[in-house]
């Protein structure tokens, strides 16, 4: 039989300075777990430059981290129920800080992919965690708000990771995107252990469900793997990625018949049964896949055609943060007298409007047009995932909030993989075939052919570099059309998402945790 321990039961919440503090700390922990997920993307052409390996052995210190963190995520309840969820927390950071540390001081490839697997594997339950901790110590009336600041931290984060690795890169040295890690984790670590050191949570042991653990680790494992290196590999004609597809199917298939029928299950998938918290998930995975699919495109077009250096492209991306930020709290505070799934609605239609409005982008968009399309999608993120995380968590009980908080994060961060491995995917293709459509009206003897190549004449260019010079627009006509198909497609999505909200059904406060 389990033992069930209770510890620091019946406190009240935090008030005050202490509550203050236990935001900052929780939001920093929040913040850097995320940030590690795109701040070395930037950084990797360095970093295996530096450690003396090709850019494509240099990607897999993006791919160990989230593929550990990804198949901890939905361990997360079962790890806090065995140990208590400010124990794992500080623990989580703790490590987190000693790799962070080995990262940056790592000789070689090799052990720097090792220690991201562990950092990645720490960081697992950090961000799921951070957010029930937050849940939990807030007063009643104001965990609206605690929600809304947390979401702030889980969507800004990756917008600002590219840029603030690629300054600290070109003005310091790579160690150090790993090294600012350290003095954000010593001071959350101090607020939390210092805080809530007396309000652990019940702990219940109970055996390891290892048979789940084992298909978790290998299928989502393989299914992360896959998804990271499937466009590299030319997806399923590829040996490699049709056989991590087929471990993943049968392991992932294998575990959610394992996991239903298991008393202590690994993973709490009963939750799925639950009728708002997969609506919501739903709406959280497609919103992200679409949102996030966006952030992928839009740089890699920006670079690629309109010559912005990365530098530039962050900051054109940067302004979707601002109204994220102003709004996040503002939200958090009105959210509850309003029907939630019309908030999400609301979200959903400027999602789409921005996304319609950046398909209709060309070459000669300004700088100024671009940041205000991004600084107007900022509304519909507090619009957007502050709400839907009140509908994930509504009616459940305090002991399953930890599981659903990881279960939810999860699909999050797999969503976010599968729209990195699809825009990618799209935006090669499709430029390939804009490119032979476009080349098909660009024959020599064509008449407008012709003239701009007489244009180019008058400018000196000698002939070859004329053919040379057309083949250049064709390309940035040809990625800017497959840029606007993309766009086109995410807006669509996020249309559906605005019905698919509906089926969510009232009352969205009902967690005696999570709402009071």
């Amino acid at each position: 039989m389990a033992r069930v321990f209770t510890v620091g039961e019946g406190k009240p919440p935090l008030k005050g300075v202490p509550l203050v503090l236990l935001t900052a700390g929780v939001a920093f922990a929040t913040f850097m777990e995320v940030l590690d997920l795109s701040i070395v993307n930037v950084a990797v052409r360095t970093i295996a430059g530096n450690l003396g390996v090709s850019y494509t052995e240099g990607t897999m210190a993006i791919s160990a981290y989230s593929l550990a963190s990804a198949i901890m995520q939905p361990l997360t309840g079962w790890i806090a129920q065995r140990f208590g969820e400010v124990r794992t927390f500080a623990f989580s950071v703790l490590l987190f800080i000693v790799f962070s540390v080995a990262c940056g001081l790592a000789p070689s490839m090799t052990m720097l992919i090792v220690f991201r697997l562990c950092q990645g594997a720490v960081s697992g339950p950090l961000v799921p965690l951070s957010q029930t901790l937050l849940l939990a110590n807030y007063p009643p009336k104001r965990r609206t708000i605690a929600l809304a600041l947390w979401a702030m931290m889980v969507v800004v984060a990756p917008i600002f990771g590219p840029i603030l690795g690629g300054w600290i890169t070109d003005n310091y040295a790579w160690p150090w995107i790993f090294f600012i890690n350290v003095p954000v984790g010593i001071f959350t670590l101090f607020v939390v252990f210092g805080l809530l050191r007396d309000r652990e949570t019940r702990t219940v042991k109970v055996p390891v469900d290892a048979i789940g653990l084992g298909l978790l680790a290998v299928g989502v494992g393989s299914l992360q793997f896959m998804l990271d290196k499937g466009n590299e590999k030319d997806w399923f004609s590829s040996h490699l990625i049709t056989t991590l597809g087929v471990v993943a199917l049968v392991c992932i298939s294998f575990l959610v018949v394992w996991e239903l029928f298991q008393r202590n299950p690994v993973v709490n998938l009963r939750l799925l049964g639950r009728r708002n918290f997969v609506v919501g998930v739903t709406c959280l995975s497609l919103g992200m896949f679409a949102f996030f699919g966006g952030v992928v495109v839009l740089p890699s077009w920006l670079q690629q055609v309109m010559q912005y250096n990365a530098t530039w492209a962050g900051y054109a991306v940067a302004p979707i943060g601002v109204l994220a930020i102003v709004m996040s709290p503002i939200i958090g505070m009105v959210q509850n007298r309003f029907d939630l799934r019309l908030l999400n609605t609301v979200g959903f239609v400027i999602f789409a409007g921005c996304s319609f409005w950046m398909a209709s982008l060309n070459t000669e968009a300004p700088y100024r047009e671009i940041a205000l399309q991004r600084l107007v999608m900022g509304a519909g993120i507090a619009l957007f995932f502050v709400p839907v995380n009140q509908i994930i968590l509504a009616g459940l009980a305090d002991k399953d909030v930890a599981s659903a908080s990881g279960l939810s994060n999860f699909f999050r961060t797999l969503a976010s993989s599968v729209a990195t491995a699809v825009s990618t995917t799209l935006y090669d293709h499709r430029s390939t075939f804009h490119h032979a459509m476009l080349a098909e009206h660009t024959q020599v003897g064509d008449r407008p052919t012709e003239h701009y190549l007489q244009l180019l004449g008058h400018t000196g260019l000698p002939e070859p570099s004329r053919y040379a010079a057309l083949n250049q627009v064709v390309n940035a006509q040809a990625a800017t059309l497959a840029a606007n198909d993309i766009f086109w497609l995410y807006g669509v999505i996020f249309v559906a998402i605005t019905g698919l909200i509906w089926f969510a059904k009232p009352p969205f406060a009902g967690s005696s945790q999570a709402m009071g």
